[in-house]
């Protein structure tokens, strides 16, 4: 059902633009807000913890819950000393495996970071565009008018 609403909002998000040529600004306040609602129904989970998601922790989707970079590097060196089997590599954890993981879980801090201001600039973002397509709109009736 959601899937169904978020394809309808899209198709009215994009319905405008077959109808008349739009100019660059308003097809690129259009791509930002279609990545915002993705946002939105994708990171669903995430998105009660934007408030504490800036980049010094990430959200961890299977559990729902946050961690901490900090501690989660702490937690890989702890799983290389005490060589835990990693299931992703069918071996212990690694010095290397454990390094690529931080690199991952890093950049998924970031993006769960941009995720969220996004997200949060949404109705700033359906502002702006409503506004631009009043502009052009005004502008197509001068033009023809001419």
């Amino acid at each position: 059902m959601r899937r169904l609403a978020f394809g309808v909002i899209t198709l009215l998000l994009f319905a405008g633009s077959a109808l008349h040529a739009q100019n660059p600004a308003i097809d690129d306040l259009k791509g930002k807000i279609f990545d915002a609602h993705m946002a939105q129904q994708m990171f669903a989970g995430g998105l009660k913890y934007c408030n504490e998601l800036d980049g010094k922790s990430f959200y961890y989707q299977v559990r729902n819950r946050l961690l901490n970079l900090e501690e989660y590097a702490h937690s890989m060196e702890n799983l290389v000393k005490a060589q835990v089997f990693n299931p992703a590599k069918k071996r212990p954890w690694t010095l290397e495996d454990a390094k690529e993981r931080w690199e991952e879980v890093k950049r998924q801090a970031q993006e769960d970071k941009q995720k969220c201001e996004l997200v949060r600039s949404l109705p700033e973002l359906e502002k702006r565009l409503e506004e631009l397509q009043q502009r052009a709109a005004a502008s197509d009736k001068s033009d023809k008018k001419e």
